[in-house]
C-alpha cells in the first residue's frame, strides 16, 4: 500500500500564477461546464489518472485525486476523480456534482462505507462539522472558485453541497 506521500499536499491559500488564474476563469464559463461535466469526461478522467499514476487528469491544473469507495448497495469498488485540498493533515473533498440537484453517487458510497482509499492511501470519510463549513467553503473557493456557482445552483434545487473530511487511518 502506498504511503501518504502519494497524496500531494495542497495548500488552499497558496498563491497562483496568471496562467492558473486564467484557467480557473475559463472553468467558470458555460463552454467549460459543457466540456467538463459530461459522464464521458468523468469516466475518461478516472482512466487517465490510473494510466498516468495520478500525474495527469482532465482537471489539468486543479488538484485532483482518485477516490475509491465501495458501492452503497452493490459493495463493488467505485473510482471517481475529485478535487481536493488539505486542512492540516486532513484531506477535504466537496460533493458538488457540478451543482446538480442530487448528491454524487460517491458521496452516498462514502457515507455508507466510510473506509475509503484516496490515491491508494487509506482514509476514513466523515462529514465536515456544520460550524466548520464557512471556513472550509472559503478554502474550497480558493482552490476552485466555481464552487460558488455550484452552491447557488444546488441551493436552487434544494440541495446543500456536502463537504467531507478524509481522516488518515
Amino acid at each position: 500500500m502506498p504511503d501518504r506521500q502519494a497524496v500531494t499536499h495542497v495548500d488552499p491559500l497558496a498563491p497562483h500564477g496568471p496562467f492558473h488564474r486564467a484557467f480557473l476563469r475559463f472553468l467558470g464559463t458555460r463552454t467549460a461546464r459543457r466540456l467538463f461535466t459530461t459522464k464521458m469526461m468523468w469516466r475518461t478522467d478516472v482512466r487517465l489518472m490510473r494510466l498516468t499514476g495520478g500525474r495527469l487528469g482532465m482537471g489539468l491544473l486543479l488538484p485532483t485525486g482518485v477516490l475509491e469507495t465501495r458501492g452503497a448497495r452493490s459493495g463493488l469498488t467505485r473510482r471517481n476523480v475529485v478535487i481536493y485540498f488539505h486542512d492540516g493533515e486532513e484531506v477535504v473533498i466537496v460533493a458538488s456534482h457540478a451543482g446538480a440537484p442530487a448528491h454524487p453517487a460517491w458521496y452516498h458510497n462514502a457515507r455508507s462505507h466510510p473506509d475509503v482509499l484516496f490515491n491508494g492511501c487509506p482514509f476514513r470519510a466523515e462529514a465536515a462539522a456544520e460550524d466548520d463549513l464557512p471556513r472550509l467553503w472559503s478554502l474550497a473557493d480558493q482552490v476552485f472558485p466555481v464552487y460558488a456557482t455550484y452552491r447557488e445552483e444546488a441551493s436552487t434545487a434544494g440541495r446543500d453541497i456536502p463537504v467531507l473530511r478524509l481522516l488518515p487511518s
